[in-house]
């Protein structure tokens, strides 16, 4: 790739950012997690927070290529040692915050207004054992992907990738910039350059 085709991706890229916070809380696979910012990346969200209060920390700068196709690389990451500290900056920087849950109180995805908002939050748990009640507790609102077929799980990167979608595919029938503010833009041309 010469240096004008690198410079014009990285341009298209960055123009195409888009506001949001994928959050995922006491991950326990590494590799998971990669998965997950794959599909963040390739839905053009730019922002991943961490939240290891049961879990050990891992460093997701330092994740392998294998399970993130180098997206690691061009996403910026957050860590929280509590799901308090990282839902207030979040309701404080103005995101609605989904959490995602099995349990009757939420709602199913595709019923949710989640493309009306210029900052959203998709917050995913464990696993195995989904998102803590703090967690739960604390989201503005519940949702949950519905299921058709015998199980009732997906795989964490597929979950994620679902819940993105949907953001983008609302955001895109209600019209509107849900794209990166200048400072951030001008922030990502700074580093990438």
């Amino acid at each position: 790739m010469e240096v004008t085709d690198r410079q014009e991706k990285i341009d298209k890229v960055i123009a195409n950012r888009r506001e949001g916070v994928v959050v995922l809380q006491d991950i326990h696979d590494p590799h998971n997690a990669a998965a997950v910012w794959r599909s963040a990346d390739a839905m053009g969200w730019q922002k991943i927070y961490l939240i290891f209060e049961k879990e050990k920390e891992f460093n997701p700068k330092k994740m392998g290529r294998e399970s993130s196709a180098s997206a690691n690389k061009w996403l910026d990451f957050k860590i929280f040692k509590s799901t308090k500290e990282c839902f207030d900056e979040l309701h404080k920087d103005g995101y609605e915050i989904f959490a995602t849950i099995l349990d009757k109180e939420a709602k199913t995805l595709e019923s949710v207004d989640m493309g009306g908002w210029q900052k959203v939050a998709i917050v995913m748990g464990n696993e195995h054992r989904g998102l803590s009640d703090e967690a739960v507790k604390l989201a503005d609102q519940k949702v949950y992907i519905p299921m058709r077929g015998m199980v009732q799980s997906l795989n964490l990167s597929v979950s994620a990738a679902i819940c993105l979608y949907e953001v983008e595919r609302q955001r895109n029938i209600n019209g509107g910039d849900f794209g990166l503010n200048v400072d951030e833009k001008k922030d990502l041309e700074r580093r990438w350059r």
